[in-house]
């Protein structure tokens, strides 16, 4: 019954093709403390390597009287780097569960308590001379991260209504990206990337949640969280409502810009660009998640994210001819940094922003967060062995280690062709409905179990 009387108020606004500046601010007060954060925390440890590495050295040999060996530098600034994966796994492991329990814009407000922690313990590290809080700080940037980017989705996509919910839940995409680009801009050296700034340079993570702390609080809960899970259905009306009036007023290639100047060293760009070719990867990313918002909603869902799995398989075998002949023609390492900007042009324009939309829209209410938790999981924890192994698989297969990916994203693509329906303009129990209709088809002996007939 609660899915029907969800169905009235998004209904009335199925045809809308604009959205309500109301939504729009709440999509930006979410995303700013949320996915924003993930974006950010990915980019903005490549600036301050060699700094951070100085300063363990400095402290290692004022605390034993003695240098540090390579090998246990090289540990301890893998494991700052790492750690952050660790953290994301815990964080999306707990987000679906306090989502249910204190709601989607509580669990975002909340989360906010961990990045302000996290700042303050990488900025204290340095006067401090104390390198265990940069890991320490590193493992709660990762909490902020798995919870913010479990939850913003789910908080957008129960806000927008049907015919905007792909472009809405493309913010988490294009707050991803953004960040990114933020960190990798303010990490050159004309701005915080010189040597002596990196400790104010990793406390900038405070910035973004204090402004969801300001701004978020203003906003309603998400109306499905409300009725369905509390079932306070005046308070789901008002906040529909408020939503949707647009004069309401306010009151694993993830991976590669861990890496970005160990792969473009490798591809053999000039030391002296190869800042600037990493935010150049941030800028195609961002480009192609606001291009992909566009064209959600009237290319459909599979229909991007088979194309950018399909165009990310192309770039593995152009990046590894490149790679191949690099040294034959000064241009070639080039068209090897094209290769890349290719591959993250690709992955933003349908699997970057299309798989978060799908995880919402393919699963029921109740399955949701459970949906948002399992995949998310799946994906810290691919995130944490891919950063850990991919030194090793570049030693191992030398030119060829792209292949590596060639192969995921072609079993991906096929998988999706033949399982994965289409989403878009369709309600939730339609989609569950298409699916159950699959099953039949695919059911060689006919004898299917009773269909699911959980609410949405």
């Amino acid at each position: 019954m609660n899915e029907l009387k969800m169905n009235g108020p998004e209904e009335s606004t199925a045809l809308r093709k604009v959205p309500s500046k109301s939504l729009l601010l709440a999509v930006c007060a979410a995303g700013i403390g949320g996915t924003f954060q993930y974006g950010y925390n990915i980019s903005i440890i490549n600036a301050p390597t060699k700094a951070v590495q100085n300063f363990i050295n400095q402290t290692w040999t004022e605390r034993y009287n003695t240098e540090i060996s390579t090998q246990v530098l090289t540990l301890l600034w893998s494991t700052i780097v790492s750690i952050f994966t660790l953290g994301g796994l815990v964080g999306v492991s707990v987000g679906g569960t306090l989502a249910i329990r204190f709601g989607r814009k509580g669990t975002l407000l909340f989360n906010n308590t961990f990045a302000l922690l996290a700042a303050l313990f990488m900025g204290l590290s340095y006067p401090s001379g104390t390198f265990e809080l940069l890991i320490i700080g590193r493992f709660l940037t990762g909490v902020n991260a798995g919870i913010g980017i479990c939850v913003q989705a789910l908080y957008i996509g129960e806000i927008a209504p049907r015919a905007l919910r792909g472009a809405m839940a493309m913010g988490t995409s294009i707050f991803i990206t953004g960040g990114i680009l933020t960190g990798q801009v303010i990490g050159l050296n004309e701005l915080l990337g010189k040597e002596e700034y990196w400790p104010i340079l990793l406390s900038t993570i405070c910035i973004p949640a204090i402004m969801q702390l300001l701004t978020l609080p203003w906003f309603p809960e998400s109306p499905r969280y409300l009725l369905i899970d509390r079932g306070d259905d005046v308070a789901c009306k008002t906040g529909t409502a408020w939503f949707n009036n647009s004069n309401c007023t306010t009151k694993w290639w993830k991976r590669i810009y861990f890496y970005a100047d160990y792969v473009f060293t490798q591809a053999g760009i000039p030391a002296d660009k190869i800042p600037y070719a990493t935010v150049g990867t941030g800028a195609c990313e961002c480009i192609t998640a606001l291009t992909c918002g566009l064209l959600i909603e009237s290319l459909g869902r599979r229909a991007l994210i088979i194309g950018g799995y399909s165009l990310m398989s192309v770039c593995c075998i152009c990046f590894t001819i490149a790679l191949t002949f690099q040294e034959s023609s000064p241009w070639v390492p080039y068209l090897s940094m094209i290769c890349v900007f290719a591959f993250i042009l690709s992955f933003g324009l349908g699997p970057g922003g299309v798989t978060n939309i799908l995880t919402t829209e393919l699963f029921t209410q109740t399955d949701r967060p459970a949906a948002y938790m399992i995949g998310g999981s799946i994906n810290w924890i691919a995130f944490f062995f891919v950063g850990m192994i991919f030194p090793f698989i570049v030693n191992g297969l030398k030119q060829y280690c792209f292949l590596v990916f060639l192969v995921i994203c072609c079993l991906v693509a096929t998988y999706i062709f033949f399982v994965v329906p289409e989403t878009k303009n369709k309600t939730f129990l339609e989609i569950q409905s298409e699916f159950h209709s699959r099953k039949k088809l695919i059911a060689a002996n006919g004898t299917e179990g009773p269909l699911l007939s959980t609410p949405m």
